[in-house]
């Protein structure tokens, strides 16, 4: 069987496939040569084993301790991969991996007390670094706040429960549905408030953050402005979830060849830019990895949360990662 890309070398067959909520399913993969990887990390897939195409998703399995190479896959509305991954694979076909990627990772930090905050499908590596953390550093102290909008979406549920009991001194895991909304601290939206009150210690905690760019841009400042460090705060957006955008809040994006000029909202990333008004741009992992989607930028006013690929002359003429480009302000393209 013929590698579809040198992006993706590690072939893996699919063991077996559970599924953990009405739209989310974990992929068990048998993997015949070694795969090193940190809890928390990431891996592109190569989608239909093509070439052109790679999404990536966390590996929810911890190194040295599960059976199996996971991925946990929540299927998205027309998402090609995650359509591809959870209705079309099955035991038995082989799967295509790069390497792990990724920063987002408990592995080599120092001290043990953290919290770990997540919403939605961002519980995978969350769950990764728990369950690698109780099992690696006896004196690991860990609060887990995991915000669902309902608990039909519990990922992980029954194994959530038996690590809870298994570490009653180490793991207080706290599961926050926002609907029913009980106007209490353990139902609702998280809050600074909410926060305070379940965490007091938090100044004294990494913190751990992952789920949707909203989500995350609030729990960063609550965490802050409860007193923890900026270098203790890390996070991760988990995936294809949505930016933050505000559609009445619009930008210019104007485009050189040919002349033209594009309102698009504050907060989209450059690739849904373009890709929503028919600018050509080819995008194969739509995650700050393959280099596939590099753009420049003549002027403007964005962040970038990924130059992978990118070497420091391009980044200084101003090329950016389509997909980790968030656009903030007006825009030329180049």
């Amino acid at each position: 069987m013929t590698m579809p890309t040198s992006l993706c070398p590690n072939r893996m067959q699919v063991h077996s496939i559970n599924q953990e909520t009405p739209e989310v399913w974990t992929l068990n993969l048998i993997n015949h040569d070694f795969y090193s990887y940190k809890p928390g990390q990431f891996a592109l897939v190569s989608i239909n084993n093509s070439d052109e195409i790679m999404r990536a998703y966390t590996i929810s399995s911890s190194p040295g301790l599960s059976p199996f190479i996971t991925l946990t896959v929540r299927r998205l509305e027309n998402g090609v991969g995650s359509g591809w991954l959870t209705s079309q694979v099955k035991p038995g076909d082989y799967l295509w991996l790069s390497d792990a990627q990724g920063e987002f990772t408990c592995a080599g930090k120092e001290g043990a007390r953290y919290l770990m905050l997540a919403a939605g499908c961002g519980v995978t590596p969350v769950m990764s670094m728990t369950r690698w953390l109780l099992n690696n550093q006896p004196k690991a102290d860990i609060t887990v706040i995991f915000n669902i909008r309902e608990q039909s979406q519990f990922i992980f549920e029954k194994e959530w429960i038996e690590l809870a009991n298994a570490y009653p001194y180490n793991l207080n895991f706290i599961m926050m549905p926002k609907l029913p909304d009980n106007k209490g601290l353990f139902s609702g939206r998280i809050s600074q408030e909410k926060l305070a009150a379940l965490v007091p210690d938090i100044a004294s905690r990494t913190v751990m953050c992952c789920g949707p760019n909203s989500y995350m841009e609030d729990t960063g400042r609550f965490a802050r402005n409860l007193g923890v460090p900026a270098e203790n705060i890390f996070m991760e957006r988990f995936g294809d979830e949505p930016v933050c955008v505000d559609e009445n809040e619009q930008l210019t994006m104007t485009i050189r060849h040919p002349l033209s000029q594009i309102k698009v909202p504050v907060g989209v990333t450059l690739l849904s830019a373009m890709e929503e008004n028919k600018v050509p741009v080819f995008a194969a992992c739509r995650a700050g990895v393959c280099g596939s989607c590099k753009t420049r930028i003549a002027s403007g006013d964005y962040d970038v949360s990924s130059t992978s690929t990118l070497t420091a002359e391009e980044i200084a003429q101003g090329y950016v990662l389509a997909c980790s480009c968030r656009l903030k302000g007006d825009v030329e393209l180049a």
